[in-house]
């Protein structure tokens, strides 16, 4: 069900490199996966962040699931919706794609949970700031965006689609 590296998925790895490498930082990891993947699957309004704004962090800095994951999720619930005219079905579809991809960041990374992954806790006072001054989010956490976002534009050519669809509802637990 994992799509390999096409086109589609290193365009979607520069477009994250960009708004989220950006010197002005503007974007954290779950709002660029969001923007990201709405813009590669031809969504509505695909720079606006605003639904992924708080899951930056692990969710509000929880240091809780991954931005990236999180972010991500939001843009697979849309396109499922998109696409699919039963909501059961997108709902089962984008659950499955979701979970795909949780295990491949968690293989790829060792963790899912933001606070592992980058040793801050964001919430802490001076965190925050410290974690910025590392520049792990410009080496560690790109990387993590960039496992998302690679593995999911795939998703937005038809034919990756419409075989994805197939298997999950053919394989999957209802």
């Amino acid at each position: 069900m994992v799509p390999g590296t096409t086109e589609r998925a290193e365009a979607a790895r520069r477009l994250a490199r960009e708004l989220y490498l950006d010197e002005g930082h503007p974007y954290g990891c779950a709002e660029t996966c969001f923007m990201v993947l709405k813009s590669v699957y031809g969504l509505d309004h695909p720079r606006d962040p605003s639904a992924a704004i708080g899951l930056n962090g692990g969710v509000g800095w929880s240091g809780a699931m991954c931005g990236a994951l999180t972010g991500a999720a939001l843009a697979i619930g849309l396109l499922a919706e998109h696409r699919l005219d039963d909501h059961g079905r997108a709902k089962l579809v984008a659950r499955e794609l979701v979970a795909g991809t949780i295990e491949r960041f968690r293989e790829e990374h060792g963790t899912v949970e933001c606070r592992e992954l980058i040793g801050y806790d964001l919430r802490a006072p001076g965190e925050h700031d410290a974690f910025l001054e590392s520049g792990l989010w410009r080496t560690r956490c790109m990387a993590q965006i960039e496992t998302v976002v690679g593995h999911l534009a795939p998703y937005a050519e038809a034919a990756v689609w419409d075989r994805a669809v197939l298997e999950i509802e053919a394989t999957a637990v209802r």
